[in-house]
């Protein structure tokens, strides 16, 4: 089987989880025996790194308008240079100018989330709302399938969207699993990266925008530090309210409990995970599936999350204790403080991973992946 694969940047050189997904697929899809080209914005370093199978149509710095246009004629010569059997495309935005140039073949759309409800979630415009939905529309009118990362997108994905049940297909985020099982104890870890050995260390990683429930977890721990004194949470990410977090933190006079690492490379997040006594999702709407959560369970490190959107169809098969009863102040307060008490009972590591290397690693995604594709194109 071969397929175009339509992304939106590199990962190696723009991190997020949409941009990891992609190069998941990149890398593991042809382990199953899916062959793949793929096109994404980025440096001229993108065909290098990926080993000749993705090529760049427009440059970081390119225009809307410009990527646009270069994408149909990339798109165009690809699809002139040899025969494919199915397109499969990440982002509306990045389909929708080439939607036209796919005439009769199979469209797969990896649908990462509803981009205009994410937009409005986080202070968008109207205008720009709606515009973004109108383009979702127009492109999820063509697609033949849909990939969807849990129920509750695929919910979305029908409601919003009026896409037909069937048309669409969960398949669970990936994670390369060797990746995250590095060989150090908590105490190595943390000396690795000059972290505190004697505090009751909390970590999170998100982009600092609305909607991820950072304002609230800051404050949660405004409560926590009263029973545990020498908690502290360190908070990885950049995003646009990354000042309004500080002046919150300095407000509630947690500089000695909450701190802001910005960005965390990926070769260290590993490493930051295993040296967390536990992470924390406290996202307040719109999760599809959370990736962070498998990544902290495949450093062996529990991680606590909020009952929203797909974040408890990955928990609770696997342990309910770590799903929050809530999003709130209190409910994230309350959580931290009964994990941290040993009132709820959290996995060792061992189970962690065990659980995550069974459900999530590539090896089984990329498979689950390659059946959806073999469905679309048999219809």
């Amino acid at each position: 089987m071969k397929t175009l694969q339509l992304g939106t940047s590199w990962f190696l050189e723009e991190a997020g989880g949409l941009a990891r997904v992609y190069y998941g697929c990149v890398n593991y899809l042809p382990q199953v025996g899916v062959e793949v080209s793929g096109l994404v914005v980025g440096s001229d370093r993108v065909r290098q790194s990926s080993a000749g199978r993705v090529e760049t149509f427009a440059q970081a710095d390119s225009s809307t308008w410009q990527r646009s246009l270069s994408l149909r004629k990339a798109v165009d010569r690809v699809l002139a240079s040899s025969t494919y059997d199915l397109v499969a495309t990440h982002f509306a935005l990045y389909t929708l100018p080439a939607i036209d140039r796919f005439g009769k073949l199979p469209l797969v759309m990896h649908f990462h989330g509803p981009w205009a409800l994410e937009s409005r979630a986080e202070g968008g415009g109207r205008l720009s709302t709606c515009g973004k939905l109108a383009i979702e529309k127009m492109v999820y009118q063509r697609a033949n399938g849909f990939i969807v990362l849990s129920e509750s997108f695929r919910q979305i994905l029908h409601r919003t969207y009026n896409v037909p049940l069937e048309k669409i297909f969960i398949v669970g985020g990936g994670i390369d699993t060797k990746e995250f099982d590095v060989d150090l104890s908590i105490s190595q870890a943390r000396e690795k990266l000059g972290w505190p050995q004697d505090r009751r260390i909390i970590f999170c990683v998100r982009r600092l925008v609305q909607r991820m429930g950072l304002e609230n977890l800051i404050s949660a721990i405004a409560l926590v530090k009263k029973q545990h004194p020498d908690v502290l949470l360190l908070i990885a990410g950049k995003g646009a309210i990354s000042n309004m977090l500080r002046s919150q933190i300095q407000e509630l006079q947690l500089e000695n409990h909450v701190q802001l690492l910005g960005f965390v490379p990926d070769s260290d997040l590993a490493i930051a995970y295993r040296a967390a006594e536990l992470s924390i999702v406290p996202t307040i709407s719109l999760e599809g599936f959370g990736l962070i959560v498998i990544e902290s369970l495949a450093a062996g490190t529990p991680v606590l999350g909020t009952p929203i959107g797909g974040i408890p169809e990955v928990l609770q098969p696997f342990n309910s204790d770590l799903i929050l009863e809530g999003s709130t102040t209190g409910q994230l307060a309350q959580g931290i403080i009964e994990a941290l008490s040993g009132q709820r009972q959290m996995p060792s590591a061992e189970e962690c991973q065990a659980y995550v290397r069974k459900n999530y690693d590539w090896q089984v995604i990329a498979r689950h992946m390659k059946t959806v594709y073999e469905k679309v194109i048999q219809k």
